[in-house]
């Protein structure tokens, strides 16, 4: 008997709407709730996406060494976890999978209700992108003025710092984590590496308990 086809690993869903206004963005993100579907918006182009169990993975375990890295260190930050942010008066919006304030903790901490018209965008925003995207959410991030945005591919962690015309250019270090030595940092995130999920944070956090306190 012929041996059973594993099954393939789940891929991301996407889906592309090509012409949606601004009424129809908000009454699909009311829609959608608490549904586990990204929706990116950019001038009339719509795309949802449900991420992958890959996709997953990368995010919660970059998520717990960030995590680790400010307790150790004491760093104040206000966690914005895949809040949605979104502007009419540019007429685009977003779900980072995650993003903290940092520098700009102080005028957020007391705000369960983060306004972009109001409030500071997140000092770093986290994309985890093993598939491309239908829409280019740099832009996006520019428009919204995010200062810097790590997206991790599954293989290499890449730093993009928010310049003066508006782009984002490839940086060796973080503004958020000037401290941070980036190429140490990315071999935590490699999950090829046969370590289960504690002791790999545990093996960070003595790293970082191992790092100059000068920041």
């Amino acid at each position: 008997m012929a041996p059973t086809p594993s099954a393939a690993p789940v891929a991301e869903q996407r889906f592309l709407l090509a012409a949606a206004n601004w009424s129809i963005y908000g009454r699909l993100l009311d829609a959608l709730d608490d549904r586990h579907v990204f929706v990116t918006y950019d001038r009339g182009r719509l795309e949802l996406m449900s991420p992958s169990p890959e996709h997953e993975t990368h995010k919660s375990l970059l998520r717990r060494l960030i995590e680790t890295l400010v307790l150790e260190l004491d760093i104040d930050i206000r966690s914005g976890g895949s809040m949605t942010f979104r502007r009419e008066d540019i007429d685009r919006g977003l779900e980072p999978d995650e993003c903290y304030w940092i520098l700009n903790e102080p005028r957020v901490c007391d705000h369960m209700d983060v306004d972009l018209t109001r409030d500071p965008p997140p000092d770093l925003a986290v994309e985890i992108d093993v598939t491309s995207s239908s829409i280019d959410r740099q832009p996006i991030y520019a428009a919204l003025g995010v200062p810097e945005v790590w997206r991790y591919d599954g293989t290499r962690l890449q730093v993009l710092l928010l310049q003066p015309d508006g782009h984002y250019r490839d940086s060796q270090r973080s503004s958020s984590f000037p401290f941070l030595p980036l190429p140490e940092f990315e071999q935590f995130l490699t999950v090829a590496i046969p370590l289960k999920e504690n002791e790999r944070v545990r093996r960070f956090r003595d790293w970082v308990r191992s790092l100059p306190r000068t920041r």
